[in-house]
């Protein structure tokens, strides 16, 4: 007799495609729920920089390099033309004012020197000659002028007697009409060589004024060409270093060619490049400070050069106290230029998050340490080691401020055990 198979009934019979089909729809739901909700990274802490936000003294400066530079420079140029004859100085040479750096010479400029000489000798000559000549017709006219005044005198003594012999009827009124015109006579004479002799002093004074002048012109002239032979020595004119000579032994050298620098190493600026973004906010008289073997050096801004270049603009500044022993031209130094007056403000240290988020948003940790959340963040100023934080957190959180190159779209960080 058959025995009747009993139907099992479908929820055992197909139990094994029913499971699998629910853990399938469970890890899809699973799957999507997660998709759905914030992407989490786990990551080791100790990797990572945490920070704590707080309330500081915030001062926004900037942190550049700046280098030891002269704050004069002088160019050192050729005053005569001439071949390099030797190079006294070397590059880098400490001068004093005075100091001979190179010597020219000028085979022509001596010829004329020696021209000159000759010239000035033949005028110092021909006004000898002259001068004898003057007081030659000088002695002439005296000579004249005192004989005439004797001949004069005489005939004045004998217009007298004879003046007395034609009252007394000795001398005919003919004979003494003679006797005296011919004193008439030589008084006008006299009158006129005594006044020649005048006139000729008055002239032999402005010749010789004249025969001064051209000599006097003449040695001023032979002078100066013999200072020219002081200018083929060319010298240091102040005090300083010699940065450089760029010229070679037996190279020729025209008037005004630049030869060289001096740098004036007693009077030293600190030279810097900030970045164009400060290019409205630095002034001159903005305060700095450099840092140099545990002691704060005191400076300020004196000029702002207003070109930009390559997305810069150059900065001077000077000491304004005392300034660091054993200084260098080309010594740099970290120097901090202070923007504002220190206040007090909500800060969190610098870090590479700003780069990576633009400062819009930050990882936050929750009370209990252990897990980061992406925070919404609006941060204000800056200086090179904190941001100031406007909105998003407040004093005593804890942050994330490296590291965020290897988030990626991460927006939890849970910190392994």
């Amino acid at each position: 007799m058959d025995i009747p198979i009993k139907k099992k009934h479908p929820l055992v019979r197909y139990r094994y495609p029913i499971l699998t089909g629910l853990l399938v729809t469970v890890l899809l739901i699973y799957l999507i729920v997660a998709g759905l909700g914030p992407q989490r990274l786990r990551y080791d802490a100790d990797k990572l920089t945490i920070a704590e936000v707080k309330r500081d003294k915030f001062m926004e400066y900037i942190d550049v390099e700046g280098v030891i530079q002269p704050r004069l420079t002088l160019r050192i140029n050729s005053y005569e033309t001439g071949n390099v004859e030797r190079i006294i100085a070397e590059d880098g040479s400490l001068l004093k004012a005075g100091d001979t750096i190179l010597v020219l010479s000028n085979p022509d400029l001596m010829r004329s020197i020696e021209d000159q000489h000759d010239e000035l000798a033949k005028q110092q000559l021909n006004y000898q000659e002259k001068q004898i000549e003057m007081e030659r017709q000088s002695s002439e006219l005296k000579r004249q002028s005192l004989k005439t005044g004797y001949e004069l005198e005489r005939l004045s003594k004998e217009n007298a007697l004879n003046e007395e012999e034609y009252s007394l009827g000795i001398k005919s009124k003919a004979q003494y009409e003679v006797a005296l015109d011919e004193f008439v006579f030589n008084k006008e004479n006299t009158r006129l060589v005594r006044e020649e002799l005048k006139h000729d002093s008055l002239l032999n004074g402005i010749r010789t004024d004249l025969l001064r002048s051209d000599l006097s012109r003449e040695e001023k002239r032979y002078e100066r060409s013999r200072e020219r032979l002081q200018d083929l020595i060319i010298r240091a004119p102040v005090d300083g270093q010699l940065s450089f000579v760029n010229v070679i032994p037996g190279e020729r050298v025209a008037a005004g060619t630049n030869i060289g620098e001096l740098k004036i190493i007693d009077q030293i600026k600190v030279c810097a490049k900030l970045n164009e973004y400060y290019i409205d906010r630095v002034t001159a008289g903005l305060p700095a400070a450099i840092s140099y073997q545990n002691e704060k050096y005191a400076l300020k801004i004196i000029r702002i050069n207003p070109e930009v270049r390559e997305r810069q603009i150059e900065v001077d500044l000077v000491f304004t106290d005392h300034i660091p022993e054993n200084v260098r031209i080309g010594k740099s130094f970290r120097l901090q230029i202070e923007l504002e007056q220190p206040e007090e403000a909500l800060v969190v240290d610098r870090g590479n998050f700003f780069q990576s988020t633009g400062g819009q948003w930050i990882f936050k940790l929750n009370d209990a340490g252990n897990l980061a959340v992406k925070t919404p963040l609006t941060i204000g100023r800056q200086n090179p080691r904190q941001y100031e934080v406007l909105e998003g957190l407040k004093e005593g959180d804890k942050v994330i401020v490296t590291g965020y190159d290897h988030f990626g779209n991460a927006e939890e960080i849970k910190f392994n055990d």
